[in-house]
């Protein structure tokens, strides 16, 4: 073991240590009474099982490629590899979970809609929905309903239900429910249907532009496996090739090439990520529901 490679483990053993160190001195008791904070939501995330088997193959890998090729550098991009591979080459499944929800969502509307054309109230629909909703949004229906038989008002359970879901296509359901509550509407059932419709539209558009985005993640799984296969086969059948990046100023350099590629698989696939529209139900114990809604038409 040269010193080179001496100088990666003993850094990387070090940096396991204070981050051991870190938990140890934060992660007492007595913390639990204080506000939660940045550190505090590091932590958490950190103590999950998938993101401490996560760290723990980013470290190996780390410290197996400075051990083999004994640069300092290698091993900061294999570790930087392997902790952003599943971002960069998993399946996108946030898609198919929003979608999932959207229609749960216009299901649940259809729902309310079928049960207040039988001449039923908007508590008493709520409450007959609950045990019909699709289980994307189950537990959150279900709770809304728990609520108003708990004797809460229709107003204040769906402003916490609106906060559960969190959900821009919710709200739209969600605004029409609260209107409903405080002026009696009779035409909720064809507003009902009619935002329904409109969800499941919108649930077929984002299954267009998932399509449209996949091909860009694939272009970003292509490029990223030809120059790790490129930069593995120099390694192992042509390693004198890279003797100049056996120096300093080549380890550096690099660096250098490495952040700019990385900056561009970033970049293109954010492009293939898709932005989640804004939600508008979200100052309703601030300002009043009333208020909120008619400042929003």
């Amino acid at each position: 073991m040269n010193a080179v490679t001496a100088l990666v483990v003993s850094g990387f053993a070090v940096a396991v240590g204070l981050v051991l160190m870190v938990h140890g001195l934060f992660g007492g008791p007595d913390e639990q009474s204080a506000a939660p904070s940045a550190l505090d939501a590091w932590r958490k995330r950190l103590s999950e099982p998938k993101m401490v088997h996560r760290l723990g193959i980013t470290v190996g890998a780390a410290v197996l490629t400075g051990v083999f090729t004994g640069w300092p550098a290698a091993a900061l991009l294999a570790g930087g590899v392997a902790w952003f591979a599943p971002s960069l080459m998993g399946r996108d499944t946030s898609t198919k979970t929003e979608v999932a929800r959207i229609e749960a969502v216009a299901s649940w509307a259809e729902l309310l809609r079928d049960t207040l054309s039988a001449a039923a109230g908007l508590e008493q629909s709520i409450l007959a929905s609950a045990a019909a909703t699709p289980a994307p949004i189950r537990e959150q229906v279900q709770a809304l309903a728990g609520r108003l038989r708990a004797g809460a008002s229709l107003e204040e359970a769906l402003k916490a239900f609106a906060a559960e879901l969190a959900d821009p296509t919710a709200d739209l359901i969600i605004a029409a429910l609260l209107l409903a509550s405080r002026q009696q509407a009779r035409n909720l059932p064809e507003v009902l249907g009619s935002l329904a419709e409109a969800t499941r539209a919108q649930a077929a558009l984002r299954l267009r532009t998932a399509a449209d985005r996949a091909r860009t993640r694939t272009s970003v799984r292509m490029i990223t496996c030809v120059v790790m296969g490129m930069a593995f086969g120099l390694i192992m059948l042509n390693r004198s090739f890279l003797s100049p990046y056996d120096t300093p100023t080549g380890q550096l350099v690099l660096l250098l090439v490495a952040a700019l590629f990385g900056s561009a698989l970033m970049w293109l696939n954010k492009m293939g990520a898709a932005k989640a529209p804004a939600r508008f139900l979200t100052r309703l114990d601030d300002q009043g529901t009333g208020a909120s809604l008619r400042g929003r038409r």
